[in-house]
């Protein structure tokens, strides 16, 4: 381990995932540290979980599965792809993806900013509680399925089922959608919409303009049971 100018070097090519997140949670509380930098990452799994504090910690390569769940605080940025559930019921912070992510990014998110360079693969936000989500490129299909609350932002393309059984989040998309799941549609975007999605692609870094996206937000019909139905929505 070295330390730099209050940052802290961590070569996963000499130490193992567990030292990794031990000094995370334990050692890393009163010493002053402002940065951890993650070196030879090499596609492993769960790196930087449960993080509770405020510090920046770059993971300077790909990553596998789980990176960056439950955080709270920290702000985690991947200089490269990640797998499965990055940022999984993130609570506060921000988790960057520089690269693509694979299914389910940002799952179950209470709160925080969760930003994907690239494209995310599908259920991206699926379940999201009250997080944010930009992706710069598309999502794959049923994104956001069953979100609840918080915003999610796609830059390019949606992919089949798009929010199907929304609650009360809302999606913005600049791209195609290639088909809405069940209760959900497309409304206009209202001022307040364009000022929402202005600031979050300002903070995400990506440059677009808020007029080009279109909002689609739940059409409240599965909120109650219709026993004249017939299983039919």
């Amino acid at each position: 381990m070295a330390v730099v100018n209050s940052a802290v070097q961590l070569d996963l090519a000499k130490k193992s995932v567990r030292e990794l997140n031990q000094f995370l949670h334990g050692d890393l509380a009163g010493r002053g540290i402002q940065r951890v930098e993650v070196l030879n990452p090499g596609g492993v799994h769960n790196l930087a979980v449960g993080l509770d504090a405020d510090v920046d910690v770059d993971i300077r390569g790909h990553a596998g599965y789980f990176i960056a769940g439950m955080n709270k605080q920290a702000r985690v940025t991947v200089h490269g792809n990640v797998g499965w559930s990055v940022a999984e019921n993130i609570m506060s912070g921000v988790v960057r993806v520089r690269g693509n992510a694979s299914e389910c990014a940002a799952a179950s998110g209470h709160g925080g900013l969760v930003v994907i360079a690239g494209d995310a693969s599908s259920r991206c936000g699926i379940s999201m509680k009250g997080c944010d989500i930009v992706v710069g490129g598309s999502v794959g299909h049923v994104s956001a399925f069953m979100a609840q609350a918080g915003r999610l932002v796609v830059c390019g393309d949606a992919g089949t089922g798009l929010g199907d059984s929304l609650y009360e989040a809302v999606i913005y998309v600049r791209g195609k959608i290639r088909s809405l799941g069940a209760d959900a549609r497309e409304e206009p975007m209202t001022d307040a919409d364009r000022a929402v999605v202005s600031r979050l692609l300002d903070q995400a870094g990506i440059n677009h303009a808020a007029s080009e996206f279109k909002r689609v937000a739940s059409a409240r019909a599965l909120y109650h049971w219709n026993s004249d139905a017939h299983q039919a929505y």
